[in-house]
């Protein structure tokens, strides 16, 4: 890098969008080194990691496993909390602003 790792957020982030294209928006939301891997049954998320773990695998890139949780029924990503009844903002997000 030229200048250094000042742009190295932007090049990873443009990366993980390079590397997984196919999938974004249909079962997978990356931001930086954060993955949210969508699903409607056990079977198909089981299928979503096997297929992003097989690519991270192939690119020789590798994540830490005390900081993953798998087969979560609400998660909190960027701000929202995401759970089977929908999205919606943090509360603690929007208190802040007040």
């Amino acid at each position: 890098m030229p200048f250094g790792v000042t742009n190295a957020p932007t090049l990873f982030m443009d990366y993980m969008n390079i590397i997984f294209r196919l999938f974004l928006d249909k079962f997978v939301v990356v931001f930086i080194d954060d993955f949210l891997i969508c699903l409607r049954t056990h079977e198909e998320h089981f299928e979503h990691l096997r297929i992003m773990l097989g690519i991270l695998r192939e690119k020789k890139l590798y994540i830490k496993l005390s900081k993953c949780e798998f087969w979560m029924n609400k998660v909190q990503f960027l701000g929202h909390r995401i759970s089977t009844q929908g999205i919606v903002v943090d509360p603690s997000k929007v208190e802040a602003v007040f």
